[in-house]
């Protein structure tokens, strides 16, 4: 099965390759088809995408699959048509007085074919998302999705087949060993979300064939309650961006930073929060996707309590049957267990405390730069404090996930957290080739300096060297 999916790789790209050069770039009139036919297949088969991620995970709320993969992903296919003609439009560039009177611009031109390798935790969005840009860049794609969904694999396998041709997108299905062929493959670019672990095997596989790549891996993103936050409202805030497809996302705040005197009152305040907002962990609340994750989890919560650390659980228990995980709220867990030493991405919240908001700046600071940051704060120095000493990916303030809703926001990593963004404007330039082009005027100023050197190009150097 894996040799058949790595030669059908092979032959699809060979043939997407083909047509690139056959074709070119393609107008606006075919970019805006492929995008508007991307928003048809979201439309017409949302329901089955939900029915099939859901079984996947064990259960996954329709309502959180709709919310945060089909309507994300229709409002990015919205906004990228209605500006795609400006995008694709040359940019004009200034020029130096010596080189007049000619004039410059920069074309954005499409790479070709460019590589997907998806994650499962948000299967469709972090598919169909890039795809928009890759597309609207007048690109073709190929898509490796995670083994861990199987179902959506093949739902989305079936309908990009109805829905596109071969030279324009195709996907390949397959596990671990087919993702390493893949990552190794001569595209265009690759772009891979997950772990940073994989992150690195992926980008030392495409590096042997000089093939570029953008990495949205993860890390520990953290919550900062400044002085003058509102408790109440960060609770809601973090307890939405921890809980929500219970923990499995890769922005979900990974833990909190509190003030010293304030760490209990924080941890009872996202606790009630939790259970209001998932009363009895029912069809609202989302399973983990496979017992391997439950059983990690469950094995960090039980080392930080033996430790000492200090245990708030959800007023309903897990249940490894169904691979429901409670929300846990965990104070006091020491900096040498996994809770702190490892991305969690689940839903157990640990809360630490800070002496001074300068402290707990530098505690930001000290570690690898995290895909996210939510800071909370009433007053704008210690937002200035905030942003000016920590280094993210992004950052929403006084809330949490928001920032990679906004088509008008780059979205990506930085260090460890992953090289490169998209996401609208960004995304189209992600996946183009900024191509410079200089047109001389009624005469070349290259006649003037070219040898034998006279006069004229020794008082060009002075003037250049002056």
């Amino acid at each position: 099965m894996s040799e058949s999916s790595i030669r059908e790789a092979v032959r699809l790209l060979e043939l997407q390759k083909r047509a690139h050069i056959r074709d070119g770039a393609p107008d606006a009139r075919l970019r805006r088809d492929r995008l508007a036919r991307l928003g048809g297949v979201l439309k017409t088969h949302a329901d089955r995408f939900a029915a099939a991620i859901s079984s996947d995970f064990g259960h996954r709320s329709r309502v959180e699959t709709t919310l945060l993969e089909v309507g994300v992903t229709l409002s990015s296919i919205r906004h990228t048509r209605a500006r795609l003609s400006g995008w694709m439009a040359p940019s004009r560039r200034d020029v130096e007085p010596t080189f007049w009177p000619g004039s410059a611009y920069v074309r954005r031109e499409p790479l070709g074919v460019v590589g997907v390798l998806s994650p499962w935790n948000y299967p469709l969005q972090l598919v169909f998302s890039p795809l928009v840009d890759i597309f609207a860049a007048g690109n073709r794609a190929l898509i490796k999705p995670s083994e861990h969904t199987p179902a959506f694999s093949a739902l989305l396998a079936q309908v990009v087949r109805e829905v596109f041709t071969e030279e324009e997108a195709g996907v390949i299905t397959g596990g671990p060993e087919v993702a390493e062929a893949f990552s190794r493959l001569p595209f265009d670019h690759l772009l891979f979300t997950g772990s940073t672990a994989v992150g690195r095997r992926v980008a030392q596989a495409a590096a042997e064939g000089l093939v570029p790549v953008t990495l949205e891996l993860g890390g520990k993103s953290p919550a900062l309650l400044c002085p003058s936050a509102d408790i109440a409202k960060a609770a809601v805030s973090i307890a939405y961006g921890k809980f929500v497809n219970a923990g499995q996302t890769c922005i979900a705040p990974d833990y909190v930073i509190a003030p010293r005197g304030r760490v209990e009152d924080v941890a009872r305040a996202v606790l009630a929060e939790a259970e209001r907002a998932y009363p009895g962990l029912g069809e609202d609340y989302t399973s983990l996707i496979h017992d391997r994750a439950y059983d990690r989890l469950q094995a960090a919560v039980e080392e930080a309590e033996a430790a000492g650390a200090k245990v708030f659980r959800h007023a309903s228990p897990s249940d490894r049957s169904r691979r429901v995980f409670a929300p846990t709220i965990v104070v006091g867990a020491p900096e040498s267990c996994r809770l702190m030493q490892e991305e969690i991405f689940g839903p157990v919240l640990p809360i630490v405390a800070y002496d001074s908001l300068h402290d707990a700046v530098s505690r930001v600071r000290s570690g690898d730069h995290p895909l996210a940051l939510y800071a909370f704060s009433q007053d704008e120095a210690e937002l200035d404090l905030v942003l000016d000493g920590t280094q993210s990916g992004g950052v929403t303030i006084n809330g949490t996930l928001m920032h990679i809703a906004q088509d008008t926001l780059p979205f990506g990593g930085v260090g460890a957290s992953g090289m490169g963004a998209y996401h609208g404007r960004a995304g189209f330039d992600r996946f183009t080739h900024a191509r410079s082009v200089f047109r001389t005027g009624f005469f070349d100023p290259s006649s003037l300096i070219s040898p034998p050197y006279g006069a004229t190009a020794r008082r060009l150097a002075r003037f250049l060297t002056r």
